[in-house]
């Protein structure tokens, strides 16, 4: 038996939220409008991101369509394309007069599919911004190459965040 999500939206644009009972979790998430990414996706992404992670159970109840748009501040269609894509996807199941409940726990396939399909949309920005940036194919490679060894040593969480070496 799950409880409805309720939810709360910040002046930084996060939106929390608070499943009642008496194990309570509040989540965030996040909307940058100067990302480039279109909202929905960001949406997309993080309400897949919270099921694959076992954060949001199947049978939560979603905030209706007009409800997030109010608190998000975006337009309506900008929620009901996210909700038919994750509908489309399995993910959701919305019904009338009821609301938006997340469907059952995906397949292991499912959840593999997710992440590599996350993956994949969030490299693709990167190196869009990379290029953006002016950082060549060679200069990019190499750093991707140094980090990837450092990762898999085990050591990547260790790595000082601004790197000046001169």
């Amino acid at each position: 038996n799950h409880t409805k999500i309720q939810f709360t939206v910040n002046q930084t644009g996060h939106w929390n939220i608070v499943s009642g009972g008496s194990n309570v979790k509040s989540l965030s998430f996040s909307l940058d409008f100067r990302s480039g990414v279109p909202s929905y996706i960001q949406i997309v992404e993080q309400v897949q991101a919270l099921l694959s992670s076992g954060v949001l159970k199947p049978g939560d109840q979603l905030p209706t369509v007009r409800q997030l748009a109010s608190e998000l501040r975006v337009n309506f269609n900008t929620i009901a394309r996210a909700y038919r894509m994750l509908d489309e996807a399995g993910l959701i199941s919305t019904q009338q007069g009821r609301g938006t409940y997340l469907m059952d726990q995906p397949s292991t396939e499912m959840i593999h599919q997710l992440k590599k399909d996350s993956l994949k949309q969030q490299t693709k920005r990167f190196l869009l911004s990379l290029v953006k940036q002016g950082y060549s194919l060679e200069e990019s490679q190499q750093t991707f190459q140094e980090l990837f060894q450092t990762w898999q040593e085990g050591s990547l969480e260790n790595e000082p965040e601004n790197d000046n070496e001169n």
